[in-house]
């Protein structure tokens, strides 16, 4: 059997390089060990096996409740933001029925009802951006983004309560908008509330006072039950377990947290990375546009389909990857895997950042180049931005809906430039990689060719 060699750098010197350096800490690591290198730095003292061999996440996350369990307690450097109660920090039966409750609302028929607004809001936030004037692109897409899953998620497109939710969420988020700053939710020691001016203390009392609204807006819905409504926490009260059971206020609670945070924060991402690449090669987006120019005047859900908007996209997540990791997996008994050979309890994490960063996948991995996802098709452990198995991400399918539509309403409406050919390169965010500078764009001004929507068919 062959061996992976135990990690020579000191524990803390392997967390510092994570939290501060993760691309280059992974990157190192794959350079030595390509297929599975052990880890202390992200199991904080913990050690994990990482492996982006495709063979071995399918593996790892297509044994999920036999080989290997998914404990939601490895999770729980998120509770501070999203709860105990969210779906992420459950495992096993109670993680189960958590998803059968919550996966309705991401249902392919609910996406029609969300695609004209996608394609609005996107139109609306762009519009006020002043015609020649500086933007960074990550805080426009943080809006679009926002106000979707506030129309998606709550219902809310205007009014009281939603602009003192979304003053209260932007700040709250861009409390962990840098490595320094995201080291507040990794070095446990330094959550401390030192008063308001603390930044811990800061985060605790930004996220008391949404909770206050988010408590409010739910109580207010269950007290005046819509059956017309069709927003994802009207969707949540009323559903029911085989028990007849329905969620508390608290696992609602949490469950929304996870919905604004996950849902916004990593679409909005996305698509300031989109803007980047297609923008930084010309020819990419004036093939794009020959092609949405080419479809004509189509319903979001026919926009949506087109061949390179998809291969765009895709192109994005794989040379941008927002994620890196699978979540842990647990060995239940003894493994035997690509000639190597794992102990009981060991835990396991799949690499995704790195996976799409492999040479013998994807040909000079460095370039984008959409069209390597037209010529070939990518098996879902190869291509992987949203991990697989029991632990895939439930917003799958809005998170790349949302991607095409947006990106396809702003290129075909709005001439933009970036404004200095600095690349970007990615930086940590909270748990998530983003933008170092968020990139920079310049408002041009605004395309006389009519945007590619038509009035949906349904009502």
């Amino acid at each position: 059997m062959k061996r992976i060699e135990e990690p020579k750098t000191p524990v803390f010197v392997q967390c510092l390089q994570w939290v501060f350096d993760p691309v280059g800490y992974l990157e190192k690591n794959h350079h030595g060990y390509p297929d599975f290198f052990k880890s202390q730095g992200v199991g904080f003292g913990n050690e994990v096996v990482l492996t982006s061999h495709p063979q071995a996440m399918q593996f790892i996350l297509s044994n999920d409740r036999k080989l290997f369990t998914a404990p939601g307690d490895t999770n729980c450097i998120l509770e501070p933001m999203i709860g105990a109660n969210s779906s992420i920090m459950l495992d096993g039966t109670n993680h189960k029925k958590r998803r059968q409750l919550v996966m309705p609302a991401f249902h392919g028929d609910r996406l029609r009802t969300y695609g004209e607004s996608i394609c609005q809001i996107a139109q609306e936030v762009m519009s006020q951006v002043p015609m020649g004037s500086t933007f960074t692109a990550r805080k426009m897409t943080q809006a679009i983004s926002l106000q979707v899953i506030f129309e998606v998620v709550f219902g809310l497109s205007t009014g009281d309560r939603a602009d003192a939710i979304r003053e209260l969420l932007i700040p709250m988020t861009d409390q962990f908008s840098s490595p320094l700053t995201s080291g507040l939710l990794f070095f446990q020691g330094f959550q401390k509330d030192w008063g308001a001016w603390s930044p811990w203390g800061r985060f605790l009392r930004l996220r008391n006072q949404l909770d206050e609204l988010l408590y409010a807006e739910i109580r207010d819905r269950r007290a005046k039950p819509d059956p017309d409504r069709t927003d994802m926490l009207s969707l949540l009260i009323e559903a029911r377990d085989e028990d007849g059971e329905s969620l508390s206020e608290q696992e609602l609670r949490d469950e929304l947290m996870t919905l604004l945070l996950a849902g916004h924060e990593t679409t909005a991402t996305a698509l300031a990375w989109g803007l980047y690449w297609i923008h930084r090669l010309p020819e990419v987006k004036a093939k794009l546009l020959d092609e949405l120019h080419r479809a004509g005047t189509l319903e979001p859900i026919a926009l949506a389909q087109l061949p390179y908007l998809t291969a765009v996209c895709q192109e994005t997540l794989r040379r941008s990857p927002v994620a890196m990791l699978t979540f842990p997996r647990k060995a239940q008994e003894p493994v035997e895997m690509m000639g190597y050979s794992f102990d009981a309890g060991t835990l396991f994490m799949g690499c995704m950042y790195l996976t799409h960063q492999r040479a013998d996948l994807y040909p000079n991995p460095q370039e984008f180049r959409p069209d390597r996802f037209l010529e070939r098709k990518y098996s879902p452990y190869e291509f992987i931005p949203f991990g697989n198995g029991v632990r895939r991400c439930m917003g799958e399918a809005l998170a790349l809906y949302e991607l095409k539509l947006a990106l396809a309403t702003i290129a075909l409406n709005y001439e933009l430039k970036l404004a200095d050919q600095q690349p970007e390169v990615p930086r940590r965010r909270g748990v998530t990689l983003a933008p170092a500078r968020g990139v920079r764009m310049v408002m041009q001004g605004v395309c006389s060719q009519p945007k590619a929507l038509a009035e949906p068919a349904y009502g």
